[in-house]
C-alpha cells in the first residue's frame, strides 16, 4: 500500500505518520520544505507512485487570533494549497482515495454541529476565511467524485491534543497554552493569565485516539464526513482547575483577562454518525488521562522551557 501524507511535520500530521509507520507502512512524508504546495507544479516529483491512500493535512492556520490578522493570506495560500493538491489527485492519481481534514469552526455558530449542517448558514467572524477555505475543500472533493467518481473521505476533528505538539514560534491551542502557563507558573512564579473570563466552552479528543478512529474509518467508509470528537464540552475554568490540580498548582492564583480574544463561545461535535458507525469500537481516552500523558510529555521534553512567551486562545 502506497500513502502519501501532506503537512507529516504538523501536530496531526507526525502523529500519523509514526501510527502508519506502526502498521509497517511507509508513508512518503510531505512538509513545507521537501514540497511547497503553494507552487502550481509542486507535486510534479510525486506523480511516478501510484498512491492507495492520499492525506491531505496541510493548511496554512495557526491558534489563537491568527486568523483576524491574516484574512487575505489565508484564502490565497489555503486556496493555492488545495487547489494543487486536488488537482494533482485527479490528474495524476484518481486510483487514490483522497482523506481531508475539515474544521468545527466551519460550522455556523449556534446550530446543532451534526455534519449535515457543515456546509449550511455561515461561520462564525473571526474564523470566517478558514472556514470557508475548509469547506471550499470538502466541496471541491465532492464535485471531482460527483463528475469523476473520484473517492474521498472528510474527517471534521474537535480539538486534538497529546504529546508532540508544536514548540516553535507559532501560538498555541488552548489546552498546551493553560498546560504550559500553568506549568510555568509553578516552576518559575510567572502571573498565568489567561484570555477570556474562562466560561468559553471547548471539547477534546486525543491524538492518538483520532489517528486510530480516522485509519478505520479510512477503510471502512468512502465518500462520507465524519465528525470525530469527545460529545462533551467543559469551560475553560473546568480546564484550567484539572490542569492545576494534576500539576499541584493553586488555581486561585489564576488571573483571567477578559479584554482579549476568546472566539466561539462554544463547539461541541455531534457524534451520533460516528457511535453509529464504529460502535463498540468507538473509544476514547478519559480527559484526566490524556491530560497526565500530555502533562508529562511537557515535563519530559522541557516544552515548557522553550515555550517562554507562548500567545494564548
Amino acid at each position: 500500500m502506497k500513502i502519501l501524507v501532506t503537512g507529516s511535520s504538523g501536530f496531526l500530521g507526525t502523529a500519523l505518520c509514526k501510527f502508519l509507520k506502526q502498521q509497517n507502512l511507509d508513508p512518503v512524508c510531505l512538509t513545507s520544505h521537501n514540497c511547497d504546495l503553494r507552487q502550481q507544479d509542486s507535486l510534479s516529483a510525486f506523480c511516478f507512485t501510484r498512491y492507495t491512500l492520499i492525506f491531505h493535512l496541510a493548511a496554512w492556520t495557526q491558534a489563537g487570533d491568527f486568523c483576524l490578522k491574516h484574512p487575505g493570506e489565508q484564502w490565497i495560500i489555503n486556496q493555492q494549497i488545495n487547489t494543487h493538491v486536488l488537482t494533482w489527485w485527479a490528474q495524476q492519481q484518481p486510483q487514490a482515495k483522497l482523506i481531508i481534514i475539515g474544521s468545527s469552526c466551519s460550522y455556523a455558530p449556534n446550530q446543532n454541529l451534526i455534519e449535515l449542517n457543515y456546509m449550511k448558514e455561515e461561520p462564525i467572524d473571526s474564523l470566517y476565511t478558514y472556514a470557508m477555505t475548509k469547506r471550499m475543500l470538502y466541496q471541491g472533493a465532492r464535485a471531482l467524485h460527483q463528475q469523476f467518481g473520484l473517492r474521498y473521505l472528510c474527517a471534521i476533528p474537535s480539538t486534538l491534543y497529546g504529546a508532540g505538539y508544536h514548540t516553535d514560534e507559532r501560538q498555541l491551542h488552548f489546552i498546551f497554552d493553560l498546560i504550559n502557563k500553568i506549568i510555568r507558573g509553578k516552576e518559575f512564579g510567572e502571573p498565568v493569565i489567561l484570555w477570556g473570563d474562562g466560561e468559553q466552552k471547548r471539547e477534546l479528543v486525543f491524538i492518538d485516539d483520532f489517528v486510530r478512529i480516522l485509519w478505520h474509518l479510512t477503510q471502512h467508509y468512502t465518500n462520507e464526513l465524519f465528525n470525530i470528537g469527545a460529545g462533551e464540552e467543559y469551560c475553560i475554568r473546568t480546564f484550567a482547575e484539572l490542569i492545576c490540580e494534576l500539576v499541584d498548582y493553586p488555581s486561585n492564583y489564576i488571573q483571567y483577562d477578559t479584554q482579549r480574544y476568546v472566539g466561539t463561545r462554544s463547539k461541541c461535535l455531534n457524534i451520533g454518525k460516528i457511535k453509529t458507525a464504529l460502535g463498540s469500537d468507538y473509544t476514547l481516552t478519559s480527559l484526566k488521562d490524556g491530560l497526565k500523558k500530555t502533562i508529562a510529555w511537557f515535563y519530559q521534553t522541557n516544552a515548557y522551557r522553550q515555550l517562554t512567551d507562548p500567545e494564548s486562545v
